[in-house]
């Protein structure tokens, strides 16, 4: 789809050019790592060594080391100092088995202020790896608009100056990948990371990553969102990052035993293919599939997550999505992907904004977007959505957080918090589509309140508190925020074990650490504090290792074997536990079993909270959930459940209800809830081997080996 856009000048200047020697990838990685000083103009590689690799693996552990020596216990989020590091993984990049395309981006949060690590598909990667390096470690700040761009090709790095091009991604991606690639053929061949022009001004921003579709010959879109890496991005003027690599084969990742990955590939290809339609849809749906089944499981956030089903779903579930989505594309967003789930829709024509009247290429809505930006905020209208989601993407914006904030700051403005004059005339009613464009264009240039809106939860609560008066614990029991990070879009109120997967989540409540709602509230498979306590060490600690990788977690548990429900342990679906067995064995040539797969992710995972601890949180005090997402907060809320909360009062709580006012019923509901979360917190710390303030004991990070002598430094100092 051709945008009305500009095209590329000739005024960018050569800032810096760096010329390196071009090695193939050995047994899945380049052994070296790209360092970039925007301040300096330092180009140089640094070495990937044995010990780095045996404690750190790849990936997102290579990303946290790299970020822990560059930085101390006083960096902030926009000091010079902070890195944005961007890494594949060693099995990253194979293109025999689906979901081997994923980035990771580690960074300082502007929504945190700690480490944190988000990830997204696209080609950018595994093209860096195969370019020459395991990890790209940018520093400093430019004092102008500068482009990155390595060339895979011809072993040079080159930083010039950007002051002339669009900052928004739909158009940037596109004038980008045409420059680079030279002819049409070639578009394939190039990747670009950006962040558009709301990712300027808000810490919601995230990060574009690109990938060529061959099919419609069109330029594709993938999100490393969360955390706010785009601001960072931004905040380092940084325009783009190219990365052009053309040789690309079967034999790109230097695998030691091909076979192994083959026949992996084979075995989980047909799977897809014979059971997608039967399962998840995802060939068809992707994620929105979920929303059909959420809603009905009353986990759908709605209305600030005060409810969890809405009649008005269905306009926003699959039936919708089916006949929305353009068939004919190519919905891979790495090569031999056959899960084919990066869905899209054609010709929107938008309705709002400075491309008004456009007709545009929307990439999504994924479930999450479905959630944040439609029914948490109460707007039902997919045409809506689509608008929310393109210029969401194109600006730079988390749509989770996005959808959350707006959500808190919709129901702050019905309790009187907020009204027009304080919202400068923004109407922030349950389901208003118009608000919401007027906040993403706000954010986008930089002004009026949707500026408060864009500074995400946790702010707003301090602002709304000290500027407007309002309730502190009113503001904190509804401020779906945890460690800063607002939380994914699951309702996670009947789920124990969701709260602590949410709460004692590293980096704050993102779903892609322990999603295990399913287990917990519909199957009930998890029913005791120790059964709880085990899902929250195991799943964290194997969820960690795609990020080590380069992988993506859809084909480990999006569709199943057959006759998964005859293993053991059909939630960890063992059979795609022992594929990724085989590739880890298949590219580096070093056999393991699943305790050794585990270990990897589980020193990387431990090291992570040391580094919480470093930047000053790693602590019980923060892995607390606001209430709501653990009991209803309102009257409202508790009549929406009164049968199932009346229930719990007199039989898990032992007291008659009907002899409590309604208030009573709350604050006695609340106290015996947060009493159960307080009993699993003991229960996880104990099973991850931290003390009873959630540090990692000297006994655990010795037997992990990542007993440096600061990390041991900061345990004895925390008591561990």
């Amino acid at each position: 789809m051709a945008y009305i856009r500009q095209e590329m000048s000739d005024q960018r200047e050569l800032v810096k050019q760096f010329s390196y020697e071009v090695r193939p990838v050995e047994k899945g990685y380049a052994n070296r790592t790209l360092y970039i000083n925007l301040n300096t103009l330092e180009i140089k590689e640094k070495p990937v060594s044995q010990k780095m690799k045996e404690v750190f693996t790849g990936g997102r552990g290579i990303c946290l080391w790299l970020l822990w020596n560059a930085i101390n216990e006083n960096t902030h989020w926009d000091d010079a100092e902070n890195e944005l590091i961007l890494a594949s993984g060693p099995i990253g990049g194979i293109i025999q088995y689906p979901g081997s395309g994923k980035t990771t981006v580690v960074t300082l949060s502007p929504l945190t202020h700690n480490v944190y690590d988000s990830n997204g598909g696209g080609f950018f990667g595994p093209y860096l790896k195969f370019s020459g390096w395991d990890a790209l470690e940018i520093q400093g700040k430019s004092d102008r608009e500068v482009i990155v761009f390595i060339n895979g090709d011809d072993g040079t790095v080159q930083i010039e100056t950007a002051d002339d091009l669009p900052t928004d991604t739909h158009i940037l991606s596109e004038l980008l990948t045409e420059h680079f690639a030279g002819a049409k053929e070639n578009m394939r061949n190039i990747s670009v990371v950006s962040a558009g022009q709301g990712a300027d001004h808000s810490p919601l921003g995230g990060l574009n990553l690109s990938f060529y579709d061959n099919k419609l010959g069109e330029i594709r879109l993938k999100q490393a969102a969360r955390g706010g890496c785009g601001h960072v991005f931004r905040d380092k003027k940084i325009k783009a990052i190219v990365v052009q690599y053309s040789k690309l084969n079967a034999s790109s990742n230097g695998p030691a035993k091909p076979e192994l990955i083959r026949e992996a590939g084979r075995r989980i290809n047909r799977e897809i293919l014979e059971m997608d339609a039967k399962q998840n849809n995802m060939r068809t749906l992707g994620t929105t599939n979920l929303v059909e089944i959420i809603n009905h499981t009353d986990l759908l956030p709605t209305e600030n997550f005060r409810y969890g089903r809405d009649a008005r779903a269905k306009n926003l579930s699959a039936d919708y999505w089916r006949t929305a989505f353009d068939s004919t594309s190519q919905d891979s967003c790495w090569y031999g992907c056959s899960m084919s789930c990066a869905h899209k829709v054609n010709e929107y024509e938008l309705k709002s904004g400075p491309y008004k009247g456009q007709k545009v290429m929307v990439d999504g809505p994924e479930y999450e977007t479905i959630g944040g930006m439609g029914s948490n905020i109460g707007v039902f209208d997919p045409e809506a959505l689509l608008e929310f989601n393109f210029y969401c993407d194109t600006y730079g914006i988390d749509t989770i957080s996005m959808g959350s904030s707006i959500a808190f700051a919709m129901e702050c403005y019905e309790n009187g918090i907020l009204n027009q004059q304080i919202t400068g005339g923004v109407d922030l009613t349950w389901g208003n589509s118009d608000a919401v464009y007027e906040v993403l264009h706000q954010i986008a240039r930089g002004e009026g309140f949707g500026m408060v809106i864009g500074r995400g939860i946790r702010e707003m609560k301090r602002i709304f508190n000290e500027e407007f008066g309002a309730d502190m614990q009113f503001l904190q029991d509804i401020g779906m925020e945890i460690k800063g990070l607002e939380i994914s879009e699951y309702m996670p109120k009947e789920s124990l074990a969701q709260q602590g997967g949410f709460a004692l989540a590293n980096k704050g409540p993102q779903h892609d650490e322990a999603w295990l709602i399913f287990m917990d509230m519909v199957k009930n498979q998890i029913p005791t504090f120790e059964d709880k306590a085990e899902a929250l060490h195991f799943f964290p600690v194997f969820r960690t290792w795609f990020s080590l990788h380069g992988l993506c977690k859809l084909p480990w548990n999006d569709i199943i074997p057959e006759d998964n429900h005859l293993e053991k342990e059909p939630a960890k679906v063992p059979a795609h536990i022992r594929n990724y067995l085989d590739l880890y064995e298949g590219v580096t040539g070093i056999p393991i079993n699943q305790e050794e797969l585990l270990l990897q992710s589980e020193r990387v995972y431990n090291f992570q909270r040391v580094f919480n601890l470093r930047m000053g949180t790693g602590t019980r005090v923060h892995d607390y959930p606001p209430y709501r997402a653990v009991g209803p907060v309102t009257e409202k809320e508790y009549l929406s459940r009164v049968e199932r909360y009346d229930r719990d009062l007199r039989e898990k709580v032992g007291v008659d209800p009907e002899g409590l006012t309604l208030q009573e019923k709350i604050f006695t509901l609340r106290r015996y809830r947060m009493s159960q979360y307080e009993q699993l917190v003991d229960a996880v710390y104990k099973r991850r081997g931290w003390n009873q303030n959630g540090v990692p004991t000297l006994e655990t990070v010795r037997r992990l080996g990542i007993d440096f002598p600061e990390v041991v430094e900061l345990i004895e100092e925390h008591g561990g």
